[in-house]
């Protein structure tokens, strides 16, 4: 797509992506001139879009949403993206959006020219999706906490953390990060006075608190990464200490994740240290390492193993 069409639907989806756009920014991302956005602007507003305009040195545009909005225009990349994300957002971890995202999808493809309903189809036929397990969100808090970070909005919601204490919590929410089946707030936290991260499906009564912030720089500038370092960090529930008569040289080479947990003692034996959250999963992931072993600590897990063992005597026969 080419020329003043392209612009102006390049213009658009601009206007779609923030609430406000400065004209002289407009004019560097589209490479024209601030009078050629002018004149595209009145270009929108003849066909039907109502693009309010501000003056001044901090002047700019923004798209206002009203009933009298016309159809959306997308060009053939996003058209498919759309498709193809409605399809997916069907097993997604949102309460009632698997409906929804089907019939957004029904609508779209009755529009679709047929070259592209063919593209999106041929995907689709090809493509399996598990559903979503484990908790839902609520697309209402989801949208409440989007727009309280989009406004630098403070919110206050009722929080329940992973021990099961019950806080009340007043954040500057900076961004939404969704990591697999999971959704997480990036926020700092103004009692707390630090960044936290919080589970989204643990968060009750989400509500803006009518004081506006200015938002702050998180640690690395990337929220996803952020929540992806605290929860490699976290805590689990389970801390274990064992002896294993192995040389610690030799169980790295043939378990490299076990690297850094293993201390050696002797030629012949070193120190595990590893922890989680099932008491099951850690003593099959010890039990694995394929040499003995002599637990010194937690207790919880020697009566696991305990009961491991029987269970497999029995499956064997003994």
């Amino acid at each position: 797509m080419h020329g003043t069409s392209g612009r102006l639907l390049k213009l658009l989806s601009l206007l779609q992506t923030r609430r406000d756009w400065p004209g002289a920014e407009l004019a560097v991302r589209l490479a024209v001139s601030p009078r050629t956005i002018r004149r595209d602007i009145e270009r929108l507003r003849d066909l039907g879009y109502p693009v309010d305009a501000s003056t001044g040195p901090s002047g700019g545009y923004r798209l206002h949403a009203g009933t009298a909005m016309p159809p959306l225009l997308l060009d053939d990349d996003e058209a498919v993206a759309i498709a193809v994300g409605l399809r997916t957002a069907a097993g997604a971890s949102v309460t009632g959006i698997e409906e929804t995202a089907i019939r957004a999808l029904v609508k779209l493809e009755q529009v679709l020219p047929s070259h592209l309903r063919r593209r999106v189809n041929a995907l689709q036929s090809v493509t399996a999706t598990l559903p979503a397990s484990g908790p839902t969100i609520d697309p209402e808090t989801l949208t409440t906490i989007a727009g309280a970070c989009r406004d630098s909005e403070r919110l206050r919601f009722d929080y329940s953390a992973r021990d099961k204490t019950e806080s009340m919590r007043l954040v500057e929410p900076l961004s939404l990060v969704n990591l697999g089946r999971r959704w997480y707030l990036v926020a700092w936290d103004c009692d707390r006075e630090d960044w936290r991260t919080f589970r989204v499906d643990r968060l009750q009564r989400a509500r803006p608190a009518g004081a506006r912030f200015h938002a702050r720089e998180l640690p690395g500038g990337d929220a996803a990464a952020y929540v992806a370092s605290n929860l490699s960090r976290a805590p689990s529930r389970h801390q274990a200490r064992v002896t294993l008569h192995a040389p610690a040289a030799q169980l790295a080479a043939r378990w490299p994740h076990t690297r850094d947990a293993l201390t050696p003692l002797d030629e012949h034996s070193c120190e595990y240290r590893t922890s989680d959250d099932s008491l099951d999963w850690l003593a099959l992931r010890i039990g694995m390492l394929g040499c003995e072993f002599e637990v010194h600590e937690p207790p919880e897990l020697v009566a696991c193993l305990g009961e491991i063992a029987r269970r497999f005597a029995r499956a064997a026969g003994g």
